[in-house]
């Protein structure tokens, strides 16, 4: 074979392995493409999906039946579990879902402080139920915690039930609070709490009508979410140009007292 016979087959075989190397890279390009489209479907799909989950707690509940309002509830509607002496001259109104991570933070946060000026007497509390993250994630806890709450608002218990949830609160996508059994089983850790009559109202879902009603109540309200905080009708957590400490809390309250 001649010398430009055998460069010519080499020059062929190149321009073949040339070619499939060309064709390999628009292969590649391809799935690459396909793939991309796949994804961009899926996080389509998931930013829908989360829309609708963030939009679900517009939704209203019927709340036009008859409403079994704790023992004791105070405010417009009765829709506010009250702690604190009622002569206090400060107020403190707080929106929270016994689900919401930063209503746990808020609480742990500010617990002390608060009992501290409510057992001085310079400062009473006024807490509304929210169920925001059952409509927003599923289940029922928020739900179900809100009616145990009021329950233990019936025996008189409700400020060291309503800690005990706090301290105990699962994560927001564990659904433990959806279970009564659960609720009840916490109640043991609140002096003369566990008791039939408890065990019954938190099993009959006895208020959660009222939770319902208090959940609209937050709703029409048209507020930022949970918590929400107000002393003396003024709205003093969530401004991160000015935030809140227990100190501050302390101070607001004294100087309400002094006024």
């Amino acid at each position: 074979m001649s010398e430009k016979n055998r460069e010519g087959k080499r020059s062929a075989r190149e321009r073949l392995a040339e070619e499939r190397e060309r064709q390999k890279g628009r292969d590649r390009q391809r799935r690459a493409l396909v793939v991309g489209a796949a994804v961009v479907g899926v996080l389509g799909l998931a930013a829908v999906v989360g829309l609708l989950a963030a939009n679900s707690g517009d939704d209203k509940s019927d709340t036009s039946g008859p409403v079994s309002v704790p023992a004791g509830a105070v405010g417009k509607d009765q829709l506010a579990l009250p702690a604190g002496k009622e002569s206090a001259k400060a107020t403190l109104t707080i929106w929270e879902d016994f689900r919401c991570p930063a209503c746990k933070q808020f609480e742990d946060t500010y617990r002390s402080t608060i009992h501290e000026l409510t057992d001085k007497g310079q400062l009473k509390v006024e807490y509304h139920l929210a169920t925001l993250i059952d409509r927003n994630l599923g289940g029922s806890g928020s739900l179900r915690a809100a009616n145990a709450a009021a329950c233990a608002q019936d025996a008189g218990k409700f400020p060291p039930y309503h800690d005990v949830l706090y301290k105990n609160q699962p994560a927001e996508t564990d659904d433990a609070f959806g279970k009564n059994a659960k609720l009840i089983d916490l109640a043991g850790q609140v002096d003369g709490l566990d008791t039939d009559s408890f065990k019954k109202c938190v099993e009959d879902g006895k208020h959660d009508s009222w939770a319902d009603r208090s959940n609209q109540a937050f709703q029409d309200a048209k507020l930022r979410g949970t918590p929400t905080v107000r002393l003396d009708g003024k709205d003093i957590f969530g401004d991160q140009q000015n935030p809140l400490t227990p100190q501050k809390l302390k101070q607001m309250v004294e100087a309400a007292n002094r006024g």
